[in-house]
């Protein structure tokens, strides 16, 4: 059981990269999927979460109109399409899944709640220069 990320990169400012959170050996019906980022020195950030349980997703402000998460059930992945890259996005970012759901959406995405996630990937890092 594992989650596989892909995408990750360097690019320049204003750049887009999408990321990919793919599962083997469970499917994603039913979980909550999050990406979490981390950059040297900070805090952990819940960037943006889906529910493949009602469809409702969340995004942090820093990346609300930039980036879109999107989950295919049927080829078990979640991606993360980031448009107009700052230099501020470039981190660590890291999927992971929790299921059954137990709260809103909007909680599963807090850091905090990072730890309560039963899966999580490896992370893929993502460089973007000024």
């Amino acid at each position: 059981l594992q989650l596989t990320e892909s995408g990750g990169g360097m690019v320049q400012a204003g750049g887009s990269l999408t990321l990919s959170c793919a599962a083997s050996g469970f499917t994603f019906d039913g979980y909550a999927i999050g990406w979490f980022r981390q950059a040297p020195g900070k805090e952990r950030e819940g960037v943006s979460c889906i529910s493949n349980t009602d469809g409702s997703t969340y995004y942090a402000d820093s990346v609300k109109g930039r980036f879109t998460i999107s989950s295919d059930i049927a080829k078990n992945t979640v991606s993360l399409q980031m448009n107009s890259l700052k230099p501020e996005d470039a981190a660590v970012y890291t999927c992971a899944a929790i299921g059954p759901e137990p709260d809103v959406i909007q909680r599963l995405c807090q850091s905090d709640f990072y730890y309560e996630y039963n899966y999580w990937g490896q992370g893929t890092q993502v460089t973007v220069s000024s």
